[in-house]
């Protein structure tokens, strides 16, 4: 509904391509398959299976430049923050690790906005209770080592509202995936970037 996303878009694309210079390597748009975006059911990345749950979020990996050519980001890639907040929980995921970065924005039932950065390696002043300045950069993609199941390096961002009651230690991605806790809400509405949705061959 609509009071879900009473966020003006953020400038973290804009962010992202300058701390990357991918601007100075013509970029001209984001690029997903329709698995990488939110609640989709299908794996991108193995077009043969589904996912366990609908996506809790979006994948960035692909991007387009000015003459119509794809590129991927690598584990090279700088990762900002979106809004001011802090880090309130880094746990491992499959890829690398997982950042959870609550923000001092709440909605009209009082809970809190997070956005929860996955398949990360963070940076080495990164920690719990760390306080952030929108923009600061905060990890890299990981190089996805850990898996086995042959998932290409990508950056999976989720934004959730999520109750003030609920414990940091609670914070998992069993938990992002429960509707009846936390309240997920579509990253390219928020993010405000240029995009287009690839075919899958």
């Amino acid at each position: 509904m609509d009071s879900e996303y009473p966020l003006e878009k953020t400038g973290f694309s804009d962010c992202l391509v300058k701390r990357n210079r991918l601007d100075q390597l013509g970029f001209e748009q984001w690029a997903f398959h329709p698995g990488m975006l939110f609640h989709s059911g299908d794996r991108w990345w193995d077009k043969e299976s589904k996912r366990d749950r609908p996506h809790e979020g979006l994948d960035l990996r692909f991007y387009g430049d000015k003459q119509g050519q794809y590129h991927s980001l690598d584990d090279k890639t700088r990762i900002p923050v979106m809004y001011d907040g802090e880090i309130i929980k880094i746990d491992d995921d499959l890829l690398g690790q997982s950042l959870y970065v609550g923000h001092s924005i709440y909605d009209s039932a009082g809970n809190r906005l997070h956005t929860i950065y996955g398949h990360t390696s963070p940076c080495d002043s990164v920690h719990q209770g760390k306080t952030l300045n929108e923009g600061e950069i905060i990890a890299t993609i990981a190089a996805a080592k850990k898996s086995t199941a042959r998932i290409p390096p990508h950056l999976h961002l989720s934004i959730a509202w999520i109750p003030q009651s609920l414990p940091h230690e609670r914070l998992t991605w069993d938990a992002i995936g429960t509707p009846a806790i936390i309240t997920l809400l579509d990253p390219l509405k928020v993010i405000g970037c240029r995009y287009t949705i690839l075919k899958l061959a």
